[in-house]
């Protein structure tokens, strides 16, 4: 099954502004939960309508409810009941997680390209629920960074309280998984190359991976009974540039990105995670109670910016998209910290055709 959640598109009078959680059919339209309450010849209760998902986790973990009211509805029902995507837009499938856990390191080609020797624990770290947005929303680069990053992510939603978890059993924790992008502030991260004369670090990365909107989440929640243990599925990203880049010594066709033409940052696979969702769950249970709603940020495959000769940060007018397979993509335009990109620019045309109605992510 896979579970969105949607909000009225900008200008839309009608309705409520709150988000509603929504099952994406194979049609492509949506299904809110409300309206499955009212057509469903199931006792479904009315309030899962007016819930987020998260809160719909810790009542009901497996969605066996919604599960069961879905499979009894009858088909004509649902095609009449459920709504053109092209009249909401896609929010984070969880928009305010309690806890974000951040994974540090976990993909091997993604230590070597660092130089660094593979560790014996994943490196943990936490953001908040400030930096999440859905696809389509803009990025804002701050003005006091000048070496914006992406990383494309595996990410785990839990859907049961996980609290000292064996690995064997801590796949029956998770509600399913979602797509992310991790951006990162690579001067205030502290990383070398991103580090122009003089300059340092925060010597934490609280600033240099939680700032708002650092955090895409979606454009769905798949869940775990059609993925598993997420295992085998490729995770990549691509980066298109804004038109005034061409300018800009070393980028180019033999180096990077082109102007105007999707580039490929990353090729991975979640195979190759050196630590695995069940592992995950189990280290950071160990000591951090994880809840209905929670997300684990897997890490990130080989191909970021900062480690590419010149390196390659994202700036305003820039479009990028990152994708996790069997789950789908996010895109999302770059802008300045006050949300304008150039005009003629990738990200500026993109925000007007989504703006205007035009198709949101996939």
């Amino acid at each position: 099954m896979r579970l969105v959640t949607v909000r009225p598109r900008a200008g839309d009078e009608g309705g409520s502004s709150e988000p509603r959680v929504g099952i994406a059919l194979e049609s492509g339209r949506i299904l809110t939960i409300g309206a499955l309450a009212e057509i469903a010849p199931t006792s479904l209760p009315d309030e899962f309508g007016r819930l987020g998902l998260a809160a719909l986790l810790a009542l009901d973990p497996d969605l066996g409810a919604i599960r069961q009211a879905f499979e009894l509805a009858d088909s004509s029902a649902v095609a009449a009941a459920a709504i053109d995507p092209a009249s909401v837009r896609l929010a984070a499938p969880i928009p305010r997680p309690g806890k974000i856990v951040g994974v540090g390191y976990n993909y091997l080609e993604h230590v070597r390209e660092q130089g660094r020797e593979r560790a014996a624990r994943p490196v943990l770290f936490s953001m908040f629920a400030n930096a999440v947005i859905g696809g389509a929303e803009p990025i804002r680069k701050p003005a006091g960074t000048h070496a914006l990053d992406l990383e494309a992510e595996l990410a785990v939603v839990i859907g049961k309280r996980a609290s000292r978890v064996p690995g064997e059993r801590a796949i029956e924790h998770v509600a399913g998984y979602m797509a992310a992008n991790d951006v990162t502030a690579r001067d205030w991260q502290g990383q070398a190359r991103a580090l122009r004369p003089g300059e340092q670090g925060d010597g934490q990365w609280l600033r240099a991976k939680g700032s708002d909107t650092f955090l895409p989440l979606g454009p769905c929640l798949v869940t775990a009974d059609e993925l598993g243990d997420s295992r085998g599925l490729f995770v990549r990203s691509w980066l298109t540039t804004a038109v005034d880049r061409a300018a800009r010594p070393g980028i180019g066709p033999a180096t990077g990105p082109e102007p105007g033409a999707p580039f490929q940052m990353q090729d991975g696979n979640s195979r190759d995670l050196m630590f695995g969702v069940a592992e995950l769950i189990a280290l950071i249970s160990a000591e951090v109670t994880l809840d209905p709603g929670d997300v684990i940020v897997t890490g990130t495959p080989s191909g970021v910016g900062v480690f590419r000769e010149p390196p390659i940060f994202l700036e305003p007018g820039d479009l990028v998209r990152v994708e996790v397979e069997r789950i789908g993509s996010l895109t999302s335009p770059i802008t300045d910290e006050d949300g304008r990109a150039p005009e003629g620019s990738p990200a500026a045309l993109f925000l007007a055709r989504t703006r205007g109605g035009g198709p949101g992510p996939t």
